[in-house]
């Protein structure tokens, strides 16, 4: 990842959006603990303004960030002229857009008795959508999209800290390498997916099956079988050359997903093995995850 740009007066932008009920006032709170000067439904419109006011602060504010929800209908078009107009002096704004599965919502919003901004008289599901078709143009320009259909709070936490920390300045890039498991869905804020099935599967293996792909027993199984260490390198090199186009395009953050069928020996083992090679080349800052170790 690049050194974040900056508009004059060396002050960092980042947008914090996406869907209602995703978890943007979450990840205000934690940018707010991190130092960042928050700024809550800001209308589009009043970007630039906010930024230039930042800029002749004389260093007292050098990071802003701004979520945003949906509540104007101009909402995209808006927001697409001013980062457009940023972008001109140089200073485009990281955008991280946070996600959900619709049933996740849906349990989110019963549970605290909300309706959706965009639900008007019609039901909930209608909100969601609405939404989801206003937002799509943006969801296409983030730089980082955050699923938190599986994630605690304390998980979107970390998960924004890592993207925002000031020590992530100081990478070339960063990766987030996700095991999964294909019987429980595709994650949704993955820009690269590999399916690793075509390895043989430890679950048929009764000394197996009860452990998962970070123990040795598993790892050094799935990682000796045939096509393995063939499939590592040849992943690794596309990875590379995948990454470097994405930094030639500005975008600071990859997620690689890895799956096989339940997301617990095959894919978490690789996707260990993945983010370990990973973090042994200059400038990549590498995390892993696995999404559904521990799920039936």
């Amino acid at each position: 990842m690049s050194t974040p740009d900056t508009p004059d007066g060396g002050v960092e932008v980042a947008i914090v959006t996406g869907v209602s009920g995703a978890g943007r006032s979450t990840a205000a709170k934690v940018l707010e603990d991190l130092g960042w000067f928050v700024v809550d439904n800001l209308p589009p419109e009043l970007l630039e303004t906010v930024v230039d006011l930042g800029a002749r602060s004389q260093g007292q504010v050098t990071r802003i960030a701004v979520v945003m929800d949906v509540r104007s209908r101009a909402f995209t078009a808006d927001l697409g002229s001013a980062l457009k107009e940023l972008d001109t002096r140089g200073a485009r704004p990281r955008v991280v857009f946070l996600d959900a599965d619709d049933a996740v919502l849906i349990r989110r919003f019963e549970a605290n008795r909300r309706s959706h901004p965009l639900q008007g008289d019609g039901r909930l599901v209608d909100g969601i959508d609405a939404e989801r078709e206003l937002l799509a143009p943006l969801r296409d320009l983030a730089d980082l999209v955050v699923d938190t259909s599986h994630r605690s709070v304390h998980e979107l936490r970390k998960a924004v800290e890592e993207a925002f920390a000031e020590s992530a300045a100081e990478v070339g890039s960063s990766v987030t390498v996700l095991s999964f498991g294909y019987k429980h869905g595709l994650p949704a804020d993955a820009d690269l997916v590999v399916d690793v099935r075509f390895l043989p599967n430890p679950h048929w293996i009764p000394e197996l099956r009860e452990h998962d792909g970070r123990e040795a027993v598993v790892s050094d199984y799935v990682l000796s079988q045939e096509g393995a260490e063939e499939f590592l390198e040849a992943y690794l090199a596309l990875l590379r050359l995948v990454g470097v186009g994405y930094r030639r395009e500005g975008k600071r953050y990859l997620t690689v997903a890895v799956g096989c069928t339940g997301g617990r020996h095959r894919s978490v083992a690789i996707a260990e093995e993945l983010a370990r090679r990973m973090a042994g080349e200059d400038g990549v800052r590498v995390t892993v995850s696995h999404r559904d170790v521990g799920r039936e």
